[in-house]
């Protein structure tokens, strides 16, 4: 039996709306923050950056900030709560993500509504602890007088500057290969605005995974 009607509940569709805005927001506004003080030998088009300039990227980046975290809090405490996490992210099985990616290269993977495969579990797990640690790196590098504790455990402002980078290009690679997925089945993209319709479980439990 399904435990609600609709492929994705309108609290996760909220939440990913939202978080995506802000995400994107923090993306953009954090590359006009790098380009003041690069820490690789290029710079972000200008263009493609939120803000302009310095000040105005770290008002965008902050404010943003706020948001993600507020919005990824609800969705936390109700992903725990409801269970969400656990019946639909775990467990995560070695066996079936290399199954799964191997017929997703073949374009073999099966699309069921509301149903995570077991690489979009990997991928959504790791997601979600990437935006967490960018959100405590982010605070340990804007604060590291009053939360020098969290620079600590970072290994200092400049490692933990290169940490938070390095967890925004993770996210970065995650929103193209995630952009590219719902390309290739436009019909994840509707049933996120919709609900769409629960996918029936299947007859056999995948004994494999």
């Amino acid at each position: 039996m399904a435990t609600h009607a609709r492929a994705h509940p309108a609290i996760v569709r909220l939440t990913h709306w939202v978080g995506a805005a802000a995400m994107i927001a923090l993306i953009l506004s954090g590359w006009a923050i790098y380009n003041a003080s690069p820490l690789l030998p290029f710079v972000i088009p200008p263009a493609w950056t939120l803000g302009g300039w310095l000040g105005a990227g770290i008002a965008w980046h902050i404010s943003a900030m706020w948001v993600l975290i507020a919005d990824g809090a609800v969705y936390l405490a109700w992903g725990l709560l409801s269970g969400h996490f656990r019946r639909d992210f775990l467990p995560v099985r070695p066996r079936a993500v290399l199954r799964d990616l191997w017929a997703a290269l073949r374009f073999r993977l099966r699309h069921r509504p509301g149903r995570y495969n077991a690489v979009q579990r990997l991928l959504y797990v790791l997601v979600t602890v990437a935006a967490v640690l960018s959100v405590l790196t982010g605070m340990s590098i804007w604060k590291p007088v009053q939360l020098g504790w969290l620079t600590w455990v970072f290994g200092g402002y400049d490692l933990a500057r290169r940490i938070h980078f390095a967890l925004m290009s993770t996210i970065v690679a995650f929103t193209v290969v995630h952009v590219v997925l719902v390309a290739l089945v436009p019909s994840t993209l509707l049933s996120m605005v919709t609900g769409g319709r629960l996918a029936p479980e299947p007859a056999l439990e995948e004994a494999g995974q």
